[in-house]
């Protein structure tokens, strides 16, 4: 840094110094410049004027000597010598010879008086004026006949003399009005002023235009040699300025700014300290008596308050990397706190779940968690701690773990965030709240019980079905009021069933346009990846919002999670009815015919499960409808069916069998069906556990 520092103080020597030489420098040239330039514009305007009023003097004086009827007559008799050919006129001597000889014939005595008054005219006015040229010409349509040319060298116009018309005399009324004053410069002539007067006969009508060229060359000349002439001046005065300014700068300015600047740089690079620990700044003795010194004052003042805020800076730094490296010991400590390896529970294959967290500020206050209660339940949490940082952090933990700690001891998700408000509620004079999403699936039948604490409301899906909104009731949030109860409502998932849960940072993601993402886009980005697994789901949910905010600041966490239900391929759930007897029969079938069984086995095997699950279906529920278990498992030796229903117990292997001695008048109705499964099954259990009948049989292999 300090090696760079006097790199550039090598660059910078003398700039100062420098710059107010180039100021006065620059400002000497475009003060030359434009008093040269103004001076050159009031000239040329001056001379121009002057020219033009004196070729339009000089063409009306030529023009008011002219004979009207004579140049007229001219003009009519060299028209009747023939039409002019000028390229036979300047290429063929034989007929330039007969044509001036027809011309000079009509030369009379008064043509040779007017032609010599214009050449005196021009050759007393030549020493005085310039005059260049002096001539008159006829128009005729698109071109002009020279009727005098006052010009005394071989390019002389002869009479008769046949040009085509100039753009000026078109261009400005020609005839009628002659030509106002007009400066042009050409190769040949150079600059001019030219101008054009009508000679008008004595009703005024025009008949013939005398023009005439003065010669500028001279005075264009003579101005260009003012100009150079007055711009030197200029620069010699600017540069005897420009010496004394300097000198007057380099004392009252520079010396004193460099003193500065060396104070400053010794500050910066080496803390400007001498050998009795004095620094620069403090020893600068400036008395200019102006803003320099009052500069200088500044300075020393300033050296003071940075030394005092480098002080406090320094303090400063230390507590924020302190807090820094605790609130980045947080954020791991709260990740750490929530399920964040992935497959969760790879020994099971009846379920997946995923989710992810993405905090608005290094430690946010939504949070996750899921875990199994036992080997047939998952739980599942999805909560909103109110605020953001390090207070939601704490608060969210404590939630999290007295929420677990109720499900864990039996309760349902009602009575567990019951138990939470009430804890929470006992102690919470911050006034915290948060809001929780709780729900239990039974893995085995797939019904999900829940209760909302005033959460967003869960997304599911069917298994051929898209996400749809489950409009649950909503409870109050978690330590907003004591004294709260919560109620279960119940959600029938089934294999290939889908659940989102989300907190509020997904739909109220906002762009730039203020625009919300809301529920219809976060459902759209689900069913645009509804096949997908539970991680693919989240990722495409992220990528949606990340694509609609934008560039936009993210003020809300985003905290998702993701449950699927795999069911278990061995397992058939549904509604003890007599509609999915056949349903269960055939299932069982499908079993059995992957396995060894002869086909009056898989024959006995589909009866079986006909006559069991009709009687669950007709007496287990009474007039209500719940559920029945068929669960298959095999192994080298046989399969093993259970049967489970939550209906009233019943053991039907205390019904005695029926008598088959008797015939068919003297027998007992019913009876028989439980009799074929107890002859064509190798053995029939019966228990009841935990409010449920299980009724089990197995078969063995032919």
């Amino acid at each position: 840094m300090v090696s760079v520092m006097k790199d550039n103080k090598k660059k910078r020597v003398g700039s100062l110094r420098k710059k107010s030489v180039t100021v006065v420098l620059v400002a000497a040239f475009i003060l030359s410049m434009i008093s040269s330039t103004l001076s050159g514009i009031f000239y040329s305007y001056n001379m121009y004027n002057h020219y033009k009023k004196l070729s339009e003097q000089l063409a009306d004086t030529a023009a008011s000597m002219m004979s009207a009827e004579d140049i007229v007559r001219y003009y009519n008799e060299v028209k009747a010598i023939g039409p002019y050919d000028d390229e036979k006129y300047n290429n063929d001597d034989a007929y330039r010879a007969a044509y001036d000889e027809k011309a000079n014939a009509l030369k009379d005595e008064n043509y040779q008086q007017m032609l010599d008054t214009l050449f005196s005219f021009a050759d007393q006015s030549k020493g005085r004026n310039d005059i260049e040229y002096i001539y008159l010409q006829v128009i005729d349509g698109d071109s002009v006949t020279y009727i005098f040319d006052a010009d005394h060298t071989d390019e002389a116009y002869q009479l008769g003399t046949v040009r085509p018309v100039s753009a000026e005399i078109v261009d400005r009324d020609g005839l009628e009005n002659g030509i106002p004053a007009f400066v042009s410069n050409n190769p040949d002539d150079g600059w001019l002023c030219s101008c054009m007067r009508p000679v008008r006969d004595a009703n005024g009508n025009p008949v013939a235009l005398v023009g005439v060229d003065i010669s500028m060359t001279k005075v264009v000349t003579e101005g260009f040699i003012y100009l150079i002439t007055l711009i030197a001046i200029v620069l010699i005065v600017a540069g005897i300025l420009i010496l004394l300014i300097q000198k007057g700068v380099n004392k009252t300015l520079v010396n004193p700014i460099n003193l500065l600047s060396k104070a400053a740089r010794s500050f910066v690079e080496d803390k400007g300290k001498d050998a009795n620990n004095r620094s620069l700044i403090s020893k600068l003795s400036i008395h200019t008596g102006d803003e320099i010194e009052t500069l200088s004052d500044s300075i020393k003042q300033m050296e003071n308050d940075i030394n005092d805020y480098i002080a406090h800076l320094t303090a400063v730094t230390a507590e924020k990397e302190r807090i820094g490296a605790e609130l980045e010991l947080a954020t791991r400590i709260q990740a750490d706190m929530l399920p964040n390896i992935y497959p969760a529970f790879p020994e099971r294959e009846d379920l997946d779940v995923y989710a992810s967290m993405t905090p608005a500020k290094e430690v946010g206050g939504d949070f996750y968690d899921f875990f199994l209660v036992d080997d047939s339940h998952l739980a599942m949490v999805m909560a909103d701690v109110s605020g953001k940082g390090i207070p939601a952090a704490l608060f969210m933990m404590m939630s999290k773990i007295l929420i677990k700690n109720a499900v864990m001891n039996g309760n349902t998700p009602a009575d567990a965030l019951t138990i939470v408000n009430r804890q929470i509620c006992a102690n919470n004079r911050e006034e915290m709240f948060v809001t929780v999403w709780l729900g239990i699936v039974d893995l085995k039948s797939g019904l999900l019980t829940a209760a909302n604490a005033g959460h967003e409301k869960p997304i599911v899906k069917s298994p051929d079905g898209d996400f749809e909104l489950f409009e649950d009731k909503h409870g109050f949030v978690i330590g907003g009021m004591e004294g709260l109860k919560y109620r279960n409502y119940e959600i029938q998932l089934h294999k290939g069933s889908k659940l989102f849960l989300y907190t509020d940072g997904v739909p109220e993601a906002t762009n730039a346009a203020k625009e919300l993402f809301g529920i219809e886009r976060t459902i759209d980005a689900l069913n645009r990846s509804k096949d997908s697994e539970p991680s693919a789901i989240l990722t495409a949910v992220k990528e949606s919002v990340d694509a609609f905010v934008g560039d936009a600041p993210q003020f809300d966490d985003l905290t998702m999670l993701c449950f699927e239900l795999k069911g278990d391929d061995n397992e058939l759930i549904v509604d003890a009815t007599l509609e999915n007897v056949t349903l269960a029969a055939d299932f069982v079938g499908n079993i059995a015919d992957s396995l060894p069984f002869s086909e009056k086995s898989k024959k006995q095997l589909k009866i079986a499960m006909d006559e069991l699950v009709s009687n669950v279906a007709r007496y287990a529920y009474g007039d209500d409808t719940g559920k029945v278990s068929v669960r298959a498992d095999h192994d080298d030796t046989g399969v093993t069916i259970t049967i489970t229903d939550s209906g009233v117990p019943y053991n039907p292997l205390e019904k005695e069998d029926p008598d088959t001695t008797l015939s068919a008048d003297e027998r007992d109705i019913g009876g028989y069906g439980i009799f074929i499964v107890k002859n064509t099954m190798d053995t029939m259990d019966y228990t009841y556990n935990d409010g449920k009948n299980i009724l089990t049989i197995r078969k063995n292999y032919d």
